[in-house]
């Protein structure tokens, strides 16, 4: 039997990565770049992606990248994870993981992110193990990449690279997300103010059947809007964390959004975003972080007391 080998991309890959990920995930992987070739070398070409693969012979049994969104962006995402089902148990995604947090640092990267499935615990576990520190949680995220008819809620994992902090504007944090939120500073730092805000300070985009905004900060016309926007809309806020986060908490709070953790601005704009969702499905969840537990655990219980009529 010939040795596994972990080496970098090349374009005459292309073919067997795509044919690796239709034996693992069959049609559903969320990603559609991955089953066209072209599209993979055309990735790698811009410099947006940054893959390794494990190879045994001429066999690829193994895949993960590093994603930016440019060729200069100092964020990245750790991605694009397959692993054949007869090389598992063998520490694979790990450790292809782990020489890409490496490159990460080579590439001048000063924290990467990891989306962490919760149908299954391996990539939690894989996450913890890498050194990611869970952030936040995004409910009923995206299309199942295991067939199922309902979407796959996400664990937010971000990984601070050697010599770079995230700091958190220091502030006292409301009782309901204390232990969370003194963890984070503990591990990311504490700092004077929110990151910089680039482009438009409210911006939208369709994400499935979910509207997702970003927001640099709240006022009072622009919470009317959000309160009067249609009842049965799936709404994910990702809104510029700042010292003004508890008075922001309790008015996303009482027009019927849920906290549910942080996620790090990307486009080299440092800080942080807090992430309020309203609309997502009732369901049970079993996760390795039991900061995340306890997140998915108060968003359940908000479903609960919106589903109690009023006496």
């Amino acid at each position: 039997m010939e040795a596994l080998i972990l080496r970098n991309y090349r374009d005459t890959d292309a073919t067997a990565v795509s044919q690796l990920f239709r034996e693992v995930y069959g049609d559903h992987y969320v990603q559609t770049d991955v089953y066209m070739p072209c599209l993979i070398n055309q990735n790698h070409a811009d410099k947006r992606w940054h893959s390794l693969v494990a190879v045994e012979g001429e066999r690829i049994l193994g895949h993960a990248t590093l994603y930016r969104q440019s060729e200069n962006s100092h964020d990245a995402e750790l991605a694009l994870s397959a692993v054949h089902p007869d090389t598992r148990g063998k520490n694979i995604a790990t450790r292809l993981g782990g020489q890409l947090l490496t490159h990460a640092q080579a590439l001048g990267c000063r924290s990467v992110s990891i989306k962490q499935v919760t149908h299954h615990p391996y990539t939690q576990r894989m996450a913890i193990s890498l050194g990611f520190h869970n952030t936040g949680l995004l409910p009923d995220f995206v299309r199942s990449p295991f067939g199922c008819k309902k979407p796959e809620s996400i664990v937010l994992g971000v990984h601070a690279i050697d010599g770079y902090q995230r700091p958190l504007p220091e502030q006292a944090w409301p009782t309901s997300c204390r232990p969370l939120m003194e963890r984070l500073s503990a591990v990311f730092g504490v700092g004077a103010g929110a990151g910089r805000w680039r482009g438009a300070s409210v911006q939208v985009q369709q994400h499935g059947n979910r509207h997702e905004m970003w927001l640099e900060k709240l006022n009072p016309e622009l919470l009317d809007q959000l309160r009067s926007l249609p009842g049965h809309w799936l709404i994910s806020i990702r809104l510029q964390l700042s010292r003004h986060f508890a008075v922001d908490l309790h008015s996303l709070n009482g027009i019927g959004f849920v906290f549910t953790g942080l996620a790090p601005a990307q486009d080299n704009r440092g800080g942080w975003l807090a992430l309020f969702h309203r609309g997502y499905r009732t369901r049970r969840l079993t996760l390795h972080c039991p900061h995340m537990q306890q997140l998915h655990d108060q968003a359940q219980r908000h479903i609960t007391r919106l589903a109690v009529p009023a006496t």
